[in-house]
């Protein structure tokens, strides 16, 4: 498959990265850092694998399907934990998660 055909998921991969960027710089400025560690945690792992899988297709994997599942169930982890915490950079990082954990079952 070639990564024209995944253009609308190219789009939600790079958005949830960037929303994972920036919810885990957030986090680490909020004052009771410890409580937010796993979110940190999480936000990472999701903005990496969101990365890796958007060049992932742009290179024309043969895997995106395999690869689509991991991102889909980190997505989904990243996204229950963000909707845990009240701050705004959290609550727009679990949709964008949410999102993309969505858009990925689609082609896994």
């Amino acid at each position: 498959m070639s990564h024209e055909q995944h253009q609308e998921l190219l789009k939600i991969l790079h958005e949830c990265m960037t929303a994972c960027n920036h919810c885990y710089d957030a986090c680490l400025k909020e004052e009771d850092i410890k409580m937010m560690a796993e979110c940190i945690r999480l936000d990472r792992e999701c903005a990496d694998i969101c990365g890796y899988l958007e060049q992932a297709i742009t290179r024309g994997t043969p895997f995106i399907a395999e690869l689509a599942v991991v991102c889909a169930t980190i997505c989904e982890a990243c996204g229950k934990e963000c909707e845990k915490h009240q701050h705004d950079h959290c609550q727009r990082c679990a949709e964008a998660c949410f999102k993309c954990a969505e858009a990925c079952r689609k082609i896994a």
